[in-house]
Protein backbone atom coordinates (compact mmCIF):
# COMPACT_ATOMS: atom_id res chain seq x y z
CA UNK A 1 0.00 0.00 0.00
CA UNK A 2 2.97 2.29 0.59
CA UNK A 3 3.67 4.87 3.24
CA UNK A 4 1.51 7.99 3.58
CA UNK A 5 3.18 11.10 2.26
CA UNK A 6 2.88 12.66 5.73
CA UNK A 7 4.03 9.63 7.71
CA UNK A 8 6.57 11.11 10.10
CA UNK A 9 7.49 8.68 12.85
CA UNK A 10 11.26 8.49 13.28
CA UNK A 11 12.91 6.83 16.25
CA UNK A 12 13.85 10.06 18.00
CA UNK A 13 15.20 10.52 21.53
CA UNK A 14 13.52 7.83 23.61
CA UNK A 15 14.22 9.23 27.08
CA UNK A 16 11.02 10.04 29.01
CA UNK A 17 10.44 13.71 29.71
CA UNK A 18 11.31 14.74 33.27
CA UNK A 19 7.84 16.07 34.05
CA UNK A 20 4.53 16.14 32.28
CA UNK A 21 3.43 13.79 29.51
CA UNK A 22 5.85 12.35 26.97
CA UNK A 23 3.21 12.41 24.26
CA UNK A 24 -0.24 13.58 23.27
CA UNK A 25 -2.60 11.73 20.97
CA UNK A 26 -4.91 14.40 19.57
CA UNK A 27 -7.13 12.37 17.27
CA UNK A 28 -8.73 11.80 15.06
CA UNK A 29 -11.89 11.16 17.00
CA UNK A 30 -13.15 7.73 15.90
CA UNK A 31 -9.76 7.11 14.28
CA UNK A 32 -8.31 4.44 16.54
CA UNK A 33 -7.37 6.35 19.69
CA UNK A 34 -9.00 3.70 21.90
CA UNK A 35 -6.86 1.12 20.13
CA UNK A 36 -3.75 3.13 20.97
CA UNK A 37 -4.72 3.44 24.63
CA UNK A 38 -5.24 -0.32 24.84
CA UNK A 39 -1.84 -0.98 23.28
CA UNK A 40 0.07 1.22 25.73
CA UNK A 41 -1.89 0.87 28.99
CA UNK A 42 -0.61 -2.68 29.59
CA UNK A 43 2.77 -2.28 27.90
CA UNK A 44 5.65 -2.49 30.43
CA UNK A 45 7.45 0.57 29.01
CA UNK A 46 4.46 2.85 29.65
CA UNK A 47 2.54 4.29 32.56
CA UNK A 48 -0.78 5.67 31.40
CA UNK A 49 -3.49 7.52 33.31
CA UNK A 50 -6.07 5.06 34.66
CA UNK A 51 -8.69 6.22 32.17
CA UNK A 52 -8.56 7.49 28.60
CA UNK A 53 -9.24 11.13 27.70
CA UNK A 54 -8.25 13.66 30.36
CA UNK A 55 -9.96 16.59 28.57
CA UNK A 56 -8.04 19.14 30.61
CA UNK A 57 -7.51 21.54 27.71
CA UNK A 58 -10.96 21.36 26.12
CA UNK A 59 -13.37 21.25 29.09
CA UNK A 60 -14.08 23.22 32.24
CA UNK A 61 -14.69 20.33 34.64
CA UNK A 62 -13.16 16.91 35.29
CA UNK A 63 -14.39 13.79 33.58
CA UNK A 64 -17.20 11.99 35.40
CA UNK A 65 -15.38 8.76 34.57
CA UNK A 66 -12.57 9.80 36.89
CA UNK A 67 -14.94 10.47 39.80
CA UNK A 68 -16.67 7.11 39.33
CA UNK A 69 -13.33 5.32 39.16
CA UNK A 70 -12.08 7.04 42.31
CA UNK A 71 -15.27 6.13 44.19
CA UNK A 72 -14.99 2.47 43.18
CA UNK A 73 -11.32 2.38 44.14
CA UNK A 74 -12.09 3.88 47.55
CA UNK A 75 -14.87 1.35 48.08
CA UNK A 76 -13.02 -1.85 47.26
CA UNK A 77 -9.81 -1.62 45.23
CA UNK A 78 -9.29 -5.38 45.03
CA UNK A 79 -12.79 -5.93 43.66
CA UNK A 80 -12.31 -3.10 41.16
CA UNK A 81 -9.02 -4.56 39.95
CA UNK A 82 -10.55 -7.99 39.46
CA UNK A 83 -13.25 -6.43 37.30
CA UNK A 84 -10.66 -4.40 35.38
CA UNK A 85 -8.64 -7.54 34.70
CA UNK A 86 -11.67 -9.23 33.17
CA UNK A 87 -12.11 -6.23 30.86
CA UNK A 88 -8.43 -6.19 29.89
CA UNK A 89 -7.54 -3.05 31.82
CA UNK A 90 -4.47 -2.81 34.00
CA UNK A 91 -4.85 -2.90 37.80
CA UNK A 92 -4.79 0.34 39.74
CA UNK A 93 -2.20 1.08 42.40
CA UNK A 94 -1.28 3.99 44.64
CA UNK A 95 0.08 5.99 41.73
CA UNK A 96 -3.36 5.87 40.13
CA UNK A 97 -5.10 6.94 43.32
CA UNK A 98 -2.72 9.90 43.63
CA UNK A 99 -3.36 10.74 39.98
CA UNK A 100 -7.13 10.69 40.45
CA UNK A 101 -6.86 13.01 43.47
CA UNK A 102 -4.60 15.43 41.62
CA UNK A 103 -6.82 15.31 38.55
CA UNK A 104 -9.92 16.22 40.55
CA UNK A 105 -8.02 19.10 42.19
CA UNK A 106 -6.82 20.69 38.95
CA UNK A 107 -7.87 24.30 38.35
CA UNK A 108 -10.56 23.66 35.75
CA UNK A 109 -11.65 27.20 35.00
CA UNK A 110 -8.24 28.11 33.64
CA UNK A 111 -5.33 26.20 32.12
CA UNK A 112 -2.52 25.69 34.64
CA UNK A 113 0.26 23.87 32.80
CA UNK A 114 2.34 23.39 35.94
CA UNK A 115 -0.52 21.70 37.79
CA UNK A 116 -1.17 19.58 34.72
CA UNK A 117 2.50 18.56 34.54
CA UNK A 118 2.37 17.37 38.15
CA UNK A 119 -0.31 14.83 37.21
CA UNK A 120 2.49 12.72 35.77
CA UNK A 121 4.88 13.12 38.71
CA UNK A 122 4.85 9.45 39.65
CA UNK A 123 5.48 7.98 36.20
CA UNK A 124 9.11 7.36 37.09
CA UNK A 125 11.14 6.23 34.10
CA UNK A 126 8.08 5.04 32.20
CA UNK A 127 6.58 6.72 29.14
CA UNK A 128 3.32 8.52 29.87
CA UNK A 129 0.81 10.26 27.65
CA UNK A 130 -2.53 11.98 27.34
CA UNK A 131 -4.82 10.43 24.72
CA UNK A 132 -7.65 12.90 24.24
CA UNK A 133 -8.91 13.13 20.64
CA UNK A 134 -10.91 16.27 21.39
CA UNK A 135 -7.58 18.10 21.59
CA UNK A 136 -8.00 18.14 17.82
CA UNK A 137 -10.37 21.06 18.40
CA UNK A 138 -7.89 23.24 20.32
CA UNK A 139 -7.11 26.71 19.03
CA UNK A 140 -3.61 27.57 17.77
CA UNK A 141 -2.70 29.82 20.71
CA UNK A 142 -3.39 27.05 23.22
CA UNK A 143 -1.50 24.47 21.14
CA UNK A 144 1.43 26.88 21.09
CA UNK A 145 1.35 27.25 24.90
CA UNK A 146 1.17 23.49 25.45
CA UNK A 147 4.09 22.77 23.16
CA UNK A 148 6.12 25.65 24.62
CA UNK A 149 5.73 24.09 28.08
CA UNK A 150 6.36 20.54 26.84
CA UNK A 151 8.71 21.12 23.89
CA UNK A 152 9.95 17.52 23.75
CA UNK A 153 6.48 15.97 23.78
CA UNK A 154 5.54 13.87 20.78
CA UNK A 155 2.18 14.16 19.08
CA UNK A 156 0.25 11.30 17.47
CA UNK A 157 -2.56 11.65 14.95
CA UNK A 158 -4.43 8.80 13.26
CA UNK A 159 -6.44 9.98 10.25
CA UNK A 160 -9.53 8.22 8.94
CA UNK A 161 -11.60 8.42 5.76
CA UNK A 162 -13.69 11.56 6.50
CA UNK A 163 -17.00 9.99 5.49
CA UNK A 164 -16.43 6.89 7.63
CA UNK A 165 -15.19 9.06 10.50
CA UNK A 166 -18.26 11.28 10.49
CA UNK A 167 -20.61 8.32 10.36
CA UNK A 168 -18.79 6.60 13.23
CA UNK A 169 -19.01 9.88 15.17
CA UNK A 170 -22.78 10.06 14.65
CA UNK A 171 -23.14 6.36 15.47
CA UNK A 172 -21.45 6.97 18.80
CA UNK A 173 -24.10 9.56 19.68
CA UNK A 174 -26.85 7.20 18.53
CA UNK A 175 -25.54 4.52 20.92
CA UNK A 176 -25.47 7.06 23.73
CA UNK A 177 -29.04 8.07 23.02
CA UNK A 178 -28.10 11.63 22.05
CA UNK A 179 -29.38 11.12 18.49
CA UNK A 180 -32.52 9.31 17.39
CA UNK A 181 -31.52 6.29 15.28
CA UNK A 182 -34.58 6.85 13.05
CA UNK A 183 -33.57 10.29 11.76
CA UNK A 184 -33.81 10.80 8.01
CA UNK A 185 -30.79 11.48 5.81
CA UNK A 186 -31.77 15.16 5.62
CA UNK A 187 -32.02 15.42 9.41
CA UNK A 188 -28.64 13.72 9.83
CA UNK A 189 -27.05 16.06 7.30
CA UNK A 190 -28.26 19.01 9.36
CA UNK A 191 -26.38 17.50 12.31
CA UNK A 192 -23.27 17.10 10.19
CA UNK A 193 -23.24 20.87 9.75
CA UNK A 194 -23.35 21.45 13.51
CA UNK A 195 -20.24 22.75 15.24
CA UNK A 196 -19.62 19.58 17.28
CA UNK A 197 -19.19 17.59 14.04
CA UNK A 198 -17.55 20.26 11.89
CA UNK A 199 -14.75 20.92 14.40
CA UNK A 200 -13.65 17.27 14.14
CA UNK A 201 -14.31 16.61 10.45
CA UNK A 202 -11.54 18.47 8.64
CA UNK A 203 -8.47 16.47 9.53
CA UNK A 204 -6.18 18.25 7.07
CA UNK A 205 -6.79 21.50 8.99
CA UNK A 206 -6.29 19.77 12.35
CA UNK A 207 -2.97 18.24 11.29
CA UNK A 208 -1.76 21.58 9.87
CA UNK A 209 -2.76 23.41 13.06
CA UNK A 210 -0.76 21.04 15.28
CA UNK A 211 2.21 20.59 12.96
CA UNK A 212 2.78 24.34 12.98
CA UNK A 213 3.88 24.01 16.61
CA UNK A 214 5.37 20.49 16.62
CA UNK A 215 8.79 19.69 15.11
CA UNK A 216 8.59 17.19 12.24
CA UNK A 217 10.52 14.53 14.12
CA UNK A 218 8.03 14.73 17.01
CA UNK A 219 4.90 14.34 14.91
CA UNK A 220 3.70 10.78 14.32
CA UNK A 221 1.08 10.48 11.60
CA UNK A 222 -0.76 7.23 10.82
CA UNK A 223 -3.77 6.08 8.82
CA UNK A 224 -6.73 4.12 10.13
CA UNK A 225 -6.73 2.09 6.89
CA UNK A 226 -3.25 0.79 7.68
CA UNK A 227 -4.30 0.01 11.24
CA UNK A 228 -7.10 -2.18 9.87
CA UNK A 229 -4.97 -3.90 7.23
CA UNK A 230 -1.73 -4.24 9.22
CA UNK A 231 -2.27 -3.78 12.97
CA UNK A 232 1.05 -5.45 13.86
CA UNK A 233 2.97 -3.10 11.61
CA UNK A 234 1.22 0.03 12.84
CA UNK A 235 1.62 -1.07 16.45
CA UNK A 236 5.36 -1.52 15.94
CA UNK A 237 5.71 1.85 14.26
CA UNK A 238 3.71 3.76 16.89
CA UNK A 239 5.39 2.13 19.89
CA UNK A 240 8.84 2.70 18.40
CA UNK A 241 8.01 6.33 17.69
CA UNK A 242 6.87 6.84 21.29
CA UNK A 243 10.04 5.21 22.63
CA UNK A 244 8.60 1.83 23.61
CA UNK A 245 9.79 -1.62 22.62
CA UNK A 246 7.34 -3.17 20.14
CA UNK A 247 8.85 -6.56 20.87
CA UNK A 248 7.32 -6.51 24.35
CA UNK A 249 3.67 -7.61 24.61
CA UNK A 250 0.88 -5.30 25.75
CA UNK A 251 -0.26 -7.79 28.34
CA UNK A 252 -2.56 -10.20 26.55
CA UNK A 253 -3.79 -7.50 24.15
CA UNK A 254 -3.13 -8.44 20.54
CA UNK A 255 -2.23 -5.83 17.93
CA UNK A 256 -5.59 -6.24 16.23
CA UNK A 257 -7.64 -5.93 19.43
CA UNK A 258 -10.72 -3.75 18.96
CA UNK A 259 -12.56 -3.10 22.19
CA UNK A 260 -15.52 -1.71 20.29
CA UNK A 261 -15.92 -4.52 17.78
CA UNK A 262 -19.20 -5.63 19.37
CA UNK A 263 -20.68 -2.12 19.54
CA UNK A 264 -24.06 -1.64 17.91
CA UNK A 265 -23.47 0.12 14.61
CA UNK A 266 -26.23 1.47 12.40
CA UNK A 267 -25.48 0.83 8.70
CA UNK A 268 -24.70 3.84 6.52
CA UNK A 269 -27.47 4.13 3.94
CA UNK A 270 -26.53 4.66 0.26
CA UNK A 271 -28.35 8.01 0.27
CA UNK A 272 -26.53 9.35 3.29
CA UNK A 273 -23.21 7.96 2.03
CA UNK A 274 -23.66 9.87 -1.20
CA UNK A 275 -24.64 13.08 0.57
CA UNK A 276 -21.77 12.84 3.03
CA UNK A 277 -19.22 12.25 0.28
CA UNK A 278 -20.44 15.30 -1.63
CA UNK A 279 -20.41 17.40 1.55
CA UNK A 280 -16.85 16.28 2.30
CA UNK A 281 -15.56 16.15 -1.27
CA UNK A 282 -13.01 18.92 -0.81
CA UNK A 283 -11.70 17.33 2.38
CA UNK A 284 -11.44 13.92 0.71
CA UNK A 285 -9.38 15.43 -2.12
CA UNK A 286 -7.23 17.48 0.27
CA UNK A 287 -6.56 14.37 2.36
CA UNK A 288 -5.50 12.45 -0.74
CA UNK A 289 -3.02 15.19 -1.64
CA UNK A 290 -1.63 15.90 1.81
CA UNK A 291 -1.67 12.49 3.46
CA UNK A 292 -0.91 10.17 0.56
CA UNK A 293 -0.74 6.40 1.08
CA UNK A 294 -4.14 4.80 1.54
CA UNK A 295 -5.70 8.28 1.79
CA UNK A 296 -4.95 8.77 -1.90
CA UNK A 297 -7.68 6.22 -2.58
CA UNK A 298 -10.38 7.90 -0.49
CA UNK A 299 -11.93 10.12 -3.21
CA UNK A 300 -12.27 7.19 -5.62
CA UNK A 301 -14.33 5.30 -3.04
CA UNK A 302 -17.05 7.87 -3.63
CA UNK A 303 -16.60 8.40 -7.34
CA UNK A 304 -14.71 11.66 -6.93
Amino acid sequence: MGEPALAIDPAADRSPIADGPDFFCVGAQKGGTRWLYDQVQLHPDFWMPPFKELHYFDRKKPSQRAAKLAAKAAGNLDHLNRRRAKKNFRPLDQRDLDFLDAYADLPWRQVDLEAYARLFASKGGAIAGDITPDYSTLKPNLIEKIMARFPAAKVVFIARDPVARVWSHLNMHVRKGDIDRDLSASELMRLVEKRFVVKRSFQTDIVARWRKHVPNEQFGFYLFDDLVSDPDGVRARVLSFLGGDPGKPSGTTKAGFNRKSDSDKTPLSPELRDRLSKHLADELRASARQFGGAAAEWPARYGL
